[in-house]
């Protein structure tokens, strides 16, 4: 049931939001005072890359899918999402993605301290964690896509009769263009990170300078995905605040 998927994905959002947040709190304790406090350079890069990751792909992208998921069946008059198992599959990606993420500072070696954008070749250099993340980006974007794929055709396929796209109300249409965006740039980051797994185990130099690669193609490629990523997490908020306040101010949007 999609409001039973939506409330997992908020509650799950919660616990990494805690997570992400305590490690905001570890960079924030370290940075109280010059010098060191109470944790090495090493950790504190950790704590850097996984509270990005965390927030990002743990705290506020499922918090917005979570809203998506029981907003958008009931705002178009649908009776579930069209693909409800795997709707279902969505979400119990995430669980196991979040596990891998902190796993990782447990590895020899700690988890990548790399920030987490990724960036070559500092990935290439570390330890077993940062194998760890990336199958975790892999997993948390199988997760998004097949998210999007169910609620773009959602919206296309089972609006109510009469229930035109100019008569959408505005969340669903952010939504409709944040999986969109989704769908279009989660597969370019899976690229860049398995381009970085290959270089790491299988003498590719696809970021590489000494084998003829180039550690700045990993940041174009990135970016293809990075700069799009910052609307998928703003849109659904203008989504939702542009459903907020004409409801509150009983002034219709124009």
């Amino acid at each position: 049931n999609h409001k039973d998927i939506g409330t997992m994905y908020l509650v799950f959002s919660c616990v990494m939001f805690l997570t992400g947040g305590f490690m905001a709190m570890v960079i924030r304790a370290e940075l109280f005072k010059p010098g060191m406090q109470i944790v090495n350079p090493e950790v504190f890069n950790q704590m850097t890359t996984l509270h990005g990751l965390i927030m990002v792909f743990g705290a506020i992208m499922p918090a917005f899918v979570g809203f998506a998921n029981w907003l958008i069946p009931m705002q178009i008059g649908a009776p579930d999402m069209a693909f409800p198992r795997m709707n279902n599959w969505s979400f119990w990606l995430l669980p196991p993605a979040a596990l891998l993420l902190i796993l990782s500072l447990f590895m020899p070696g700690g988890a990548p301290g790399v920030g987490w954008t990724l960036y070559a070749p500092l990935t290439v250099q570390q330890g077993m964690g940062m194998d760890l993340t990336i199958f975790a980006i892999h997993i948390l974007g199988m997760s998004s896509i097949m998210g999007s794929i169910n609620i773009v055709t959602t919206i296309l396929n089972l609006r109510a009769p009469g229930m035109t796209l100019m008569k959408m109300p505005l969340f669903v249409w952010t939504w409709l263009i944040t999986a969109y965006l989704l769908i279009a740039v989660m597969p370019v980051l899976a690229g860049a990170v398995t381009m970085t797994l290959t270089d790491r185990h299988f003498g590719t130099h696809f970021f590489n300078a000494a084998g003829g690669g180039d550690p700045v193609l990993y940041q174009h490629i990135f970016w293809f995905f990075g700069h799009p990523e910052v609307y998928i997490i703003a849109i659904p908020a203008f989504g939702v605040v542009s459903q907020v306040i004409p409801a509150f101010s009983r002034k219709p949007l124009f």
